[in-house]
Order: structure tokens, then sequence, then C-alpha cells
């Protein structure tokens, strides 16, 4: 199944994500399939995430994470 998540990256006590499609068989950290934007939690809560990919990628039948789908959601109001 292909699922749209969160994968952690910065330095230590800098937390940063990025907004990932991958196989739900490999680990976030791993190998992915497009990378849809970030989101950083230390400036304001920033997201860029590419909202035409995403939607397309729903469409297809990708699972979101109950975070994605929140960030989504704050873009879009």
């Amino acid at each position: 199944m292909v699922v749209i998540r969160l994968s952690r990256v910065g330095s230590k006590n800098r937390p940063k994500y990025q907004i990932r499609v991958s196989d739900s068989r490999r680990s976030p950290r791993g190998a992915f399939i497009e990378h849809l934007g970030y989101f950083d939690p230390t400036r304001d809560k920033k997201v860029v995430m590419d909202q035409e990919k995403y939607i397309n990628w729903i469409k297809k039948g990708a699972q979101a994470s109950q975070r994605v789908k929140s960030l989504f959601k704050s873009l879009s109001q």
C-alpha cells in the first residue's frame, strides 16, 4: 500500500519533517516515491506542500497519515 507520511529530518532538538509518498513496508527514513513538501514546527509551524500532487496521490488510492491530513486541512483553510 502507498502511504503519505512525515519523515523526520534535522538535528537534535531541531526537528523538521518532510512529507513523502512511500511504500508502507519501507522505513519512513528509507526510499520514497515522491517528495510533496515539508513541515517545520519550530518556525511558527510552517507547512509547504504541493497540494495538487497530494490530491492526485489520494485519488490514486494512497492513504495519508492522520498528521498529514490535519496539515493539509490547515493549508486549505
